[in-house]
């Protein structure tokens, strides 16, 4: 098989479980770890490893587990910590302690993807991998590399523990007590993920009453709803069960723990720009000035929001390894950037390694919350001046011909010319993908811009006056349906064509 069809970004995915055609077999499962094995020794320039393996809560994953241990024992001069259900984050810090000292690390994922999906996730010391070196690894996969070596060891006990106790004592440490969330009540909804440890084993021990959380049992199937912050269906069930239970604050976490995002006791969504400005207010409070890098889709009310509080907003591509890599970049410049965030959730922190996780996310937040309660606040009142848009909007415009990432690329360039020529329209400066743009007579911002993934073009619209979207829409509209390579159906429809 063509193995670099399994790359996705910075990670392996592939069909993994079902009734058609399986991508993930034992065989390739086992060629990728092989020459995982093969590339982490060769950068480490280590002879002997240490890696941990864990997985989400997919059908497929006792299967992958088994074919990932069975290649790691094969490799030979590897210590296997195995980990069992366990968070994308946490595999990453096996790397960080003391007592494990993992020299890499393989977390068994597909993150929000359907529940026939799975793949493969890598971490070294210095963080997940990049793109390129995916691509390395699925390369030697394809020329069948592996290595022979020493006795190998295998270690089973409860590697989350070290995870919970983490961070169990940053809150601690950040509130200055013990039990700082005595008399809280904070529900937790996982999805059915990996993410239910965070209310049994984070929560209640600092005193919180979590009665009321939903879906916690592990189940692959996800039965009740896509365990994703951005899904509608999901973010309404958490504010539904918030409401119901009479919570202070509701989590929902994806399937692997590296997202998520809240709700505020009266049911208020926080996600998306409000929860990149929560997040911005408390690292901005401990670092006057700092840069904080998001992705391009973020609103102009955040970045006002940024502004104000007296730091630097630096939009840049989709994507959270792009907004990662260009704030450790940016670090190498001499510039304080402290916080890498997406609009799907993904939020790395300087002081936690440039990690995206949920779970450090929300309990940064927590210890946010127990502060403000001595002076009768809560986290909504910290977002009280955020301006939010009249309306937005996300359109998705497909391609119906075989070439359509270069098809994509032109009809890029040529509305970026249009652009340039209508004297209601100025180009954004600080966008670095597809065109961004702001209209005047629509008081908003269009941004299209080609899908990571599928072949297909995102286009992101927000306005501060209601029907401006759709004046927008008109616009994108007239332009794009003069060519036949794409479906305007849905941007018609939003036009109100």
């Amino acid at each position: 098989m063509d193995y670099l069809k399994l790359k996705s970004g910075s990670d392996v995915r592939g069909v993994a479980s079902g009734n058609g055609e399986i991508q993930l077999t034992d065989d390739v499962v086992r060629a990728i770890v092989n020459a995982f094995v093969v590339w982490l020794a060769e950068k480490s320039a280590k002879p002997d490893l240490k890696i941990a393996v864990g997985h989400d809560s997919r059908v497929s994953a006792d299967r992958i587990t088994a074919a990932v241990a069975d290649a790691l024992k094969t490799s030979g001069g590897v210590d296997i910590y195995m980990c069992g259900l366990a968070s994308t984050p946490a595999m990453f810090m096996m790397t960080r302690y003391e007592d494990t000292n993992a020299d890499g690390s393989i977390m068994i994922t597909a993150s929000h993807m359907p529940s026939d999906k799975n793949g493969l996730k890598f971490f070294t010391k210095a963080g997940g991998l990049s793109g390129a070196d995916i691509t390395e690894i699925l390369q030697y996969a394809q020329e069948g590399k592996c290595r022979k070596g020493h006795v190998t060891r295998s270690y089973t006990r409860d590697f989350m523990q070290l995870y919970c106790n983490q961070l169990i004592d940053f809150v601690r440490r950040g509130t200055g007590s013990d039990w700082p969330l005595t008399g809280f009540k904070i529900v937790v909804d996982a999805g059915n993920g990996a993410g239910g440890f965070y209310a049994e084993r984070v929560l209640k021990p600092l005193g919180a009453s979590t009665t009321g959380s939903q879906f916690l049992e592990p189940d692959g199937r996800f039965p009740n709803h896509i365990p994703n912050p951005e899904d509608k269906d999901a973010m309404k069930s958490i504010s539904k069960c918030v409401l119901d239970s009479g919570a202070d604050l509701g989590i929902i976490f994806d399937t692997d723990v590296d997202r998520a995002a809240i709700v505020s006791a009266d049911g208020t969504e926080i996600n998306r720009s409000s929860l990149i400005a929560l997040a911005a207010d408390i690292v901005l409070s401990e670092n006057p000035g700092a840069v904080i890098v998001t992705d391009s889709v973020t609103s102009d009310g955040l970045h006002n929001y940024i502004v104000r509080r007296g730091g630097v907003h630096h939009r840049f591509k989709r994507g959270y390894r792009n907004v990662i890599d260009e704030a450790a970049r940016l670090n190498r410049e001499g510039k304080n950037a402290v916080l890498a965030m997406e609009t799907s959730g993904h939020a790395a922190f300087k002081d936690n390694f440039f990690l995206d996780d949920g779970a450090y996310l929300v309990t940064r937040l927590i210890i946010k919350m127990a502060r403000l309660k001595s002076q009768n606040l809560d986290l909504k009142s910290l977002i009280s001046d955020l301006e939010i848009p009249k309306e937005e909007r996300e359109i998705r415009i497909s391609f119906n011909v075989e070439n359509w990432a270069d098809y994509g690329a032109m009809l890029i360039k040529h509305l970026t010319e249009l652009c340039t020529n209508k004297e209601s329209i100025q180009l954004a400066p600080d966008n670095y993908e597809g065109v961004r743009a702001n209209i005047d007579y629509a008081q908003g911002w269009f941004l299209a811009r080609m899908s990571v993934h599928d072949p297909v073009m995102v286009i992101n619209l927000e306005s501060n006056a209601y029907g401006g979207t759709t004046l927008i829409a008109r616009f994108l509209y007239a332009f794009l349906s003069s060519f036949s390579g794409v479906d305007t159906t849905e941007l018609k429809i939003v036009a109100g064509m």
